[in-house]
């Protein structure tokens, strides 16, 4: 477990400290951030990568085996309404404790906390059945798609328009670590349902559908909530420390409350897993007593991850945004949104993730660099358009319109394969990286031009996570070009080398037949020919038999009656060669 540990501390450190790295340079040579703020970002910092590596360990030890016993014991079952309402409640309780979820709501103004994780919540459930369905009845995904976000933005019509890009930004945050694990294990369950053979094919997709949901869910909520009315009014808050005493303080009050906040969100996955534990799964004592320490390495994990990231993280990311944009040209600005927009998804562990599940998929045919170069590309782009959108108050509409719309004419054009793992890479390329630190980098940018939080700001990760679906997609239609080529490649090779084949046989057969082979020669040499004696006429014996003609006589053995020993049987039929019967003894009849 030592050696599982260390492991994730290194995939943790990856993706937090070229971010940090980032940070540090600015404040080194641009926008100078006060001391004791300096100090928290660099504590936060290892908070970040310490609680990310062990909350990453207790997913595996864990939650992942947790999924996989639901998964299973579902799928005994047979019955499709059993698992469909188990999908459901599973859907509602794990999207519950996902981590990017808890570092979203608490940027969100308008609406409480609780009531905007249970709508998000109660989509991804409503959703995740609708996916279970898709496998069932072999829809197709891309219809599904079409259908789907035709929905989403028909209720955006109707939405208040401060709340379309938070709706949007809450599909991207859902489909985390410990989501994910409980929505492959039920759609593998399905799959084996219904008998089919493609189960892991079929598992791609369902975190892309699960994503819509909460869309829906939050702009219906929007219509609740007035965020203009209401008063609430987001400021960016500047830490303003005036010793060592007031960071570490700081810092354990954090920890007190977020521990609250993550035992009772994990609650429902706890309380899920020991009712089915009591009835249905009888685990051995060795898997629980491991299944429980791993839920205790989830709570400490997620307890020091969500502390680093909402007191020093997110605060900085928000001061730099507000700092950079009042200091620098608005190019400047941008530039800089596509720099952290390169190092958010460079540094994100489910992206080298996903390029390695390309690259085997297409047998080599689309490399992990070319994955990551599309990537990298496409999430750039989405930041720097996100920071122009923050700087010129342009509607997310017009943004976001176009993209899907390309994505979705895409996937007439695409591998069915790709179509599910494009839409499933948005999930991944907007990280926890995205909500811990691009939105408040765009909060801070919109605080500085005095643009308005909810409709300006939010939408960063939506973006982030929309561009991929383009770029990905691009990718499966330039893999399968590369295939059809090099399948009219080998079918050339193959017809030119059955022309030349068809010019040379005759050739060939002629020669053949001319100069037979001697398959009796062995190692080069000739085998001597054996000499055949002239036939002679048989001779009687003194009995009055036929004797053994010279004709009759086997290589190696010589005639009877010359003075050496005969070879076993030599009492040999001269006329019908088999073996003649014995001479008669003493006490036998003669004849």
């Amino acid at each position: 477990m030592t050696g599982g540990l260390s492991e994730k501390m290194k995939e943790a450190a990856w993706s937090v400290l070229p971010v940090a790295g980032l940070v540090l340079a600015l404040h080194f040579f641009l926008t100078p951030l006060p001391f004791w703020t300096l100090v928290t970002f660099l504590i936060a910092t290892g908070l970040l990568i310490i609680g990310m590596g062990i909350f990453t360990l207790g997913i595996d030890i864990a939650i992942l085996p947790i999924g996989e016993a639901v998964g299973a014991e579902l799928t005994k079952s047979r019955r499709l309404s059993f698992i469909l309402l188990a999908g459901f409640v599973i859907g509602v309780a794990v999207t519950i404790a996902e981590p990017d979820l808890q570092v979203l709501t608490k940027q969100v103004p308008a609406v409480p906390d609780p009531v905007m994780v249970a709508a998000v919540a109660v989509g991804v459930g409503v959703f995740l059945v609708v996916a279970l369905l898709r496998i069932v009845y072999r829809v197709s995904l891309s219809l599904l798609f079409i259908g789907s976000y035709l929905a989403v933005f028909l209720v955006a019509a109707f939405a208040a328009p401060d709340f379309l890009a938070v709706g949007l930004d809450s599909g991207g945050v859902t489909t985390g670590p410990i989501t994910v694990p409980f929505i492959l294990a039920l759609g593998i369950g399905i799959s084996a349902v219904r008998g089919s053979k493609s189960a892991e094919e079929d598992s791609f997709g369902l975190c892309a559908l699960c994503s819509i949901g909460p869309v829906i869910a939050v702009l219906l909520v929007g219509m609740f909530f007035d965020a203009s009315a209401s008063g609430y009014a987001f400021e960016v808050e500047i830490l303003d420390f005036e010793g060592i005493s007031d960071v570490f303080s700081s810092f354990a009050i954090g920890l007190i409350v977020f521990f609250r906040e993550i035992i009772f969100v994990l609650l429902p996955i706890v309380v899920l897993f020991g009712v089915l534990q009591m009835a249905r799964l009888k685990l051995s004592r060795m898997r629980l007593l491991r299944i429980a320490a791993g839920i205790v390495y989830t709570v400490a994990g997620l307890t020091v991850f969500l502390c680093g990231a909402n007191i020093g993280f997110m605060p900085t990311g928000a001061l730099i945004g507000n700092e950079i944009a009042a200091s620098f040209h608005p190019g400047i600005v941008v530039l800089f949104g596509a720099i952290f927009g390169f190092f958010v998804v460079l540094a994100e562990p489910a992206v080298h993730v996903l390029n390695r599940q390309v690259e085997g998929i297409t047998s080599g045919a689309i490399s992990k660099k070319m994955m990551m170069a599309g990537l990298t590309l496409g999430v750039s782009v989405a930041a720097a358009l996100s920071v122009v959108r923050v700087l010129t108050s342009i509607s997310l509409w017009y943004f976001m319109l176009p993209a899907y719309g390309i994505a979705l004419l895409l996937t007439f054009f695409t591998p069915k394969i790709f179509t599910a793992i494009a839409f499933d890479s948005g999930g991944v390329a907007a990280g926890t990286m995205t909500a811990a630190f691009l939105l408040p980098f765009a909060i801070g940018i919109c605080g500085a031009v005095g643009g308005n939080i909810m409709a300006d700001a939010f939408g960063m990760i939506a973006m982030v996570a929309v561009l991929p679906l383009i770029t990905v997609q691009i990718v499966g239609i330039l893999y399968r070009v590369k295939r059809n080529h090099n399948r009219k490649k080998e079918a050339k090779l193959a017809a030119e080398e059955a022309a030349e084949a068809e010019v040379l046989w005759p050739v060939f057969e002629g020669w053949y037949w001319q100069n037979p082979p001697d398959f009796a020669a062995t190692e080069g040499e000739e085998e001597p020919k054996r000499a055949v004696a002239p036939p002679q006429p048989k001779a009687k014996d003194r009995k009055g038999k036929p004797g053994l003609g010279s004709e009759d006589i086997p290589p190696n053995q010589t005639e009877p009656g010359d003075g050496t020993a005969a070879a076993v049987g030599e009492y040999s039929d001269g006329e019908t060669g088999k073996a003649a019967d014995a001479p008669a003894t003493d006490g036998e009849a003669k004849p």
